[in-house]
């Protein structure tokens, strides 16, 4: 047995699919399932029941992957001390964002944060959500960023952002010439376009539309956030977009209109969040303030840092 096959067997039962894990993992299924089948002659137990979709975990095995996951997190840990030099603020991050938060925060910030912690070498990631929190509680990322409810155990949140969503429409829509803030009374006769499952941007526009009575186009379901803006400035679409994706230094889209929703309108909140075991805390609540912009126009994103942080990292 080795680190690599518990961190196999981790992935596996994070995800449920050794399809899954073994895209995780960036290797052949037929060697992860190879590997798997080893470690359970090994320990001559069973660790999945395979005869159910989704695989699940005998009983056995959640105690096994248990104590996997806290080698591996262990593991996880010791590499980022190795990677800290003699400065707190030097060596190497790794961070994590979802697609439709990091391709428009980071050219926001990461001037910012290139100037203040000059030896600091940030190793970014992309993925879903649901899959940076798996990432991280294996101990593959130091920390991500996410969209706010986040909760689990051993986990610190850190509050960044406040980022409201505009509504985006196709320029010749009867909607994009009124300049007033809209509200979603006006919006009863717009089916508005989501991303497909997995995506929380997705979950965050279903949910508001529930609040306040607004329909859900159902016959499509974006994939990417450009896809769904190329929809909307093509004509065949509405949404909400979140402001840092339309803002500069994001070109303007032409044939799209954008108009502001009645307070308290639709946004997201974002935070930072990490183990609390983590040794690196101290230099992740100094990231948290580079990590909230500054230069978004009619305050479309408003700070969430609680007092006691911002005086740490002043």
């Amino acid at each position: 047995m080795n680190l690599r096959d518990l961190e196999y067997l981790v992935a596996v039962a994070d995800a449920r699919s050794f399809r899954q894990a073994a895209a995780r993992c960036e290797v052949s299924q037929p060697t992860l399932s190879t590997q798997i089948k080893k470690l359970e002659l090994e320990l001559g137990v069973s660790l999945f029941d395979r005869s159910v979709a989704p695989l699940a975990l005998t009983s056995v095995g959640e105690r096994v992957v248990a104590r996997a996951r806290a080698i591996t997190d262990q593991v996880g840990q010791l590499r980022a001390d190795a990677a800290l030099d003699s400065d707190a603020e030097g060596g190497a991050l790794r961070l994590g964002l979802f697609p439709t938060l990091g391709p428009y925060l980071l050219p926001h910030v990461v001037a910012g944060v290139r100037e203040r912690f000059p030896g600091l070498k940030l190793l970014l990631t992309e993925e879903k959500s649901a899959d940076l929190m798996a990432m991280l509680e294996s101990g593959r990322l130091d920390a991500v960023a996410l969209a706010l409810p986040v909760a689990g155990p051993g986990l610190h949140v850190e509050p960044l952002f406040h980022e409201e969503f505009l509504l985006a429409l196709p320029d010749a829509h009867p909607l994009a010439d009124d300049a007033r803030p809209l509200t979603p009374g006006d919006l009863a006769a717009t089916e508005l376009l989501c991303l497909a499952e997995g995506h929380c941007l997705g979950d965050q526009v279903t949910e508001w539309l529930h609040q306040v009575g607004g329909r859900r186009r159902e016959d499509f379901r974006a994939t990417s956030l450009e896809t769904m803006r190329n929809m909307i400035s093509g004509g065949a679409a509405a949404s909400l977009l979140p402001a840092l994706t339309v803002v500069p230094p994001v070109a303007p889209a032409s044939g799209l209109a954008l108009r502001r929703l009645a307070q308290p309108a639709p946004a997201r909140d974002i935070a930072l969040v990490w183990r609390t075991s983590s040794p690196q805390a101290d230099l992740l609540v100094k990231l948290a303030l580079a990590l909230v912009p500054a230069d978004v126009p009619d305050g479309l994103v408003t700070s969430l840092l609680r007092p006691q942080t911002a005086a740490r990292t002043a």
